[in-house]
Formats: structure tokens, sequence, C-alpha cells
């Protein structure tokens, strides 16, 4: 018995330790890498002005580029950016911000699923369906086709849009606190309501370049996003990514159920509602920088959880990874599919959630809550 004792502690702390080195989240980890890695060394091998695929690779892997100090700083936090050869300039002031952009929205709107499904205990929640995407759609086509001289601020006006949305459903959720279906019934409450009213601005654009680039905001699209959008989304993505990363016992503990993780000593609803803010704000990063893209918040954190498990300490790395390469995979299929004309990349997530989703509902015998 003496001797039992410290070994059980020796693999308690082991365990705490080296939860992370596991077989199936390090493969995913790994697989979606190399998805990244690929798509993104397509993605930068067309486009307007020619070059071969060497070429392009070449450009890509240029160590005056990537070990130049001056650029990366011209790059992340702005400025003039250093001479360099024209191929170089095009893949790197270009082409690769896109794919940058699309790992970063992906790895936000993947995290913010996981969240909005363990606060709502539910697997059919994302930022779709709690009413963030509809509040910063309807934001955006009321600046676009009232105030149009705003649209320079239309990013912050979309990430606002999103976290009014979510108070909106809060407050319509509450009574002597929330609870999960509330929460998700207000959302499509609200959700519905906002979508309407989208509908009905479009009746109001009378130019068709704004309704063009309404509809490229409420599908999601990643065409002409550069460093800008870059560096506007990168460091909302880092706070959002290391609070879901310190937030995963937490999430773990709103699993058991309310009255399980009141007796365990945590306040339910003031937990509930910071981690919504968090994910409220990793959603907003990503729809002020490439609009709504929809199911992915949706499907990422299912595929995830069918590979690495419940344990959200495991689901939120593997988000952090999976996010990126489906979104920078569908990008890809929005560039090429129906060259040269480009197609919004939400086209393309719609079309590959929608048959998974299905295969799931198929699969599963109860879907719906976690």
């Amino acid at each position: 018995m003496a001797t039992g004792a410290p070994t059980e502690q020796a693999d308690g702390w082991r365990e705490r330790l080296f939860w992370w080195l596991d077989g199936s989240l390090f493969s995913l980890c790994l697989g979606s890498l190399a998805v990244v890695v690929v798509g993104g060394l397509i993605q930068v091998s067309f486009g307007a002005f020619s070059m071969t695929i060497v070429e392009a690779w070449q450009a890509v892997f240029n160590p005056n580029v990537i070990l130049n100090a001056n650029a990366w700083e011209a790059f992340i936090l702005g400025g003039e950016v250093p001479e360099m050869n024209r191929r170089s300039l095009i893949v790197w002031n270009i082409r690769l911000p896109r794919v940058f952009v699309g790992m970063l929205v992906g790895m936000n709107l993947a995290v913010s699923g996981a969240i909005f499904q363990a606060v709502t205990r539910n697997e059919l929640a994302s930022p779709f369906i709690l009413g963030v995407s509809s509040g910063a759609g309807l934001m955006i086509l009321l600046t676009l086709v009232v105030f149009s001289g705003l649209s320079a601020f239309l990013p912050l006006i979309a990430s606002v849009g999103g976290a009014v949305a979510f108070l909106i459903v809060y407050a319509i959720a509450w009574k002597n606190g929330t609870s999960p279906v509330r929460l998700v019934l207000a959302g499509v409450i609200v959700g519905t309501v906002f979508g309407s009213l989208q509908t009905a601005f479009f009746f109001f654009a009378d130019d068709i370049g704004v309704v063009q680039s309404a509809i490229a905001w409420t599908t999601g699209s990643l065409t002409g996003t550069d460093w800008e959008q870059v560096r506007m989304a990168l460091p909302w993505t880092a706070v959002a990514m290391v609070l879901a990363l310190l937030s995963s016992r937490q999430l773990n503990v709103l699993l058991l159920g309310e009255s399980t993780a009141e007796s365990l000593g945590m306040d339910v609803e003031k937990v509930r509602f910071a981690l919504s803010g968090v994910a409220v704000l990793a959603a907003a990063a990503s729809i002020a920088v490439a609009g709504i893209v929809g199911f992915v918040g949706l499907i990422v954190p299912h595929m995830v959880r069918n590979i690495v498990g419940s344990d959200y300490r495991k689901l939120v790395v593997g988000c952090v990874f999976a996010g990126p390469a489906l979104m920078v995979g569908a990008d890809v299929g929005a560039r090429l599919a129906l060259s040269p004309v480009q197609i919004p990349v939400g086209i393309v997530t719609g079309l590959v959630g929608g048959p998974y989703f299905l295969y799931l509902m198929r699969k599963q015998q109860q879907m719906g809550e976690i």
C-alpha cells in the first residue's frame, strides 16, 4: 500500500504533464500541417502573373526573404517592404498572405465552434447557430447599403455586430441564469430575425457593386486579402487561442453538466459567459477579415472529436491545426474550381460541410447533446 501511493501519484503527474503525447492527436496535427503546406504551395503557384510552379516555390523558400528580419517586420508590423525580386514580391506580398489569413480564419472558427459546443453541451452549436455570424452579416449589409462612408471600418463594425448579437442572445436566454437549451433556442431566434433583415437590405441596394460586395462578405471570401488582414487578425487570434487552451479544464467540467460543475465549486454562469466571450472574440476576428464562412465552426470540432475524443485539452489543440487545414484546402478549391473565376470560399465549405454533417447524422444514433 505504501509503495502503491507514490506510484499512483507519479502516474498522475505524468498524465498531467504528458497528456499531449497522444498518437491520434500527433497524427492529426502532422496531417493537418501537411495539408496546409501542400495547399499553400498550390495556392502560390497560380495567379495573374505567370510563373512556373518551380519558380513560385523558389520564391516561397527564398532565403533572402525568409531570413530577412526587416522583411518580417514590414509584413507583421507594417512599413516599407525591403527590395526583392519580382517573383518573391508577388508571392510574399500578394499570394502568401491569403494562405496565412485562411489559416487564422480556420483556427478561429474551429476553436470558436468547439467552445460554443461545450458551453451549450450541444454538438449543433456554432457561431452561426448562436447568432454571432448573423449579427455580423447584418452590420455588414447595413454599412454597405446605408452608411457606405464607413466602409473602411467594415471589419471593426462586423466584429461589433457579432458581439452585440450574442449579447442579445444571452439576454433572451436569461431567466434566473441561462441554460444550454435556452441559449441555442435564443440563437436560432436571433439568427432567423437577423437573416430576414439581411435579405431585406438587398432590396435597398441600388448599386450592383454594393450587392456583389455584400454577397462576398456574407458568403465568406479570402479574395484580395493581404498582410493588412493578417495584422488585423493575428493579435486577436493569439489572445483567443491562449485563452481557449488555458480554459480547457473549465470546458471539460462544463461537459459534466451544471449540477456536477457547481458541486465542484464552479460558478457556472460566470464561466459560461466568459468562455462565450472567448468564442465570440475568435469568431469576430475571423469575420472581420474574411466575412461569414459557414460550416467550419460546426464540422471541424466534430472531425477532431471523432479522432482524439472529447477531452478539451486535446480537442482545442486539434482544432488549432485542423481548422487551418480545412480552410486552406477549401480556398484552393475556391481558387481553382472555376479558374480563372474565383468563387467565395464559404461556398466550398458549405458544399463540403453539408454532406459531411449528413454523414455524421446517419452514422450516430444520438446527435445533439454532448
